[in-house]
């Protein structure tokens, strides 16, 4: 079972910018699907963004056209690049993939 470790969390004010990586302990080529998960206090966790394997991405109307989801095969590495940032997007974020599960997530804070 490939293990998915999360980076890139951290502090950044409204309007400002982070890079968040979903590192995989092996290749993840064969990974059919990939995505990205928030959950903000007190609330249920919720898809943010999502890629399949050929390539087809999907993401949550309140990110659509601030946030980017890719994937590095080469690399064995996810990114969410994450643009425009507001205080509602706070959070853990967190990597998954398909037969993989979840990582253990990080820390996103946008302050106002």
């Amino acid at each position: 079972q490939v293990q998915l470790v999360e980076s890139g969390g951290g502090l950044v004010q409204a309007g400002g910018s982070l890079t968040l990586s979903c590192a995989a302990t092996r290749s993840i080529f064969s990974i059919a699907y990939m995505a990205w998960h928030r959950q903000a206090p007190g609330k249920q966790r919720e898809l943010v963004a999502g890629l399949s394997i050929g390539g087809t991405t999907h993401y949550a109307d309140s990110v659509k056209g601030r946030f980017t989801i890719s994937r590095d095969v080469a690399k064995n590495t996810m990114v969410l690049a994450m643009n425009s940032l507001k205080p509602e997007d706070t959070g853990v974020y967190y990597c998954y993939g398909s037969g993989s599960g979840f990582g253990q997530g990080t820390q996103v804070t946008v302050s106002s």
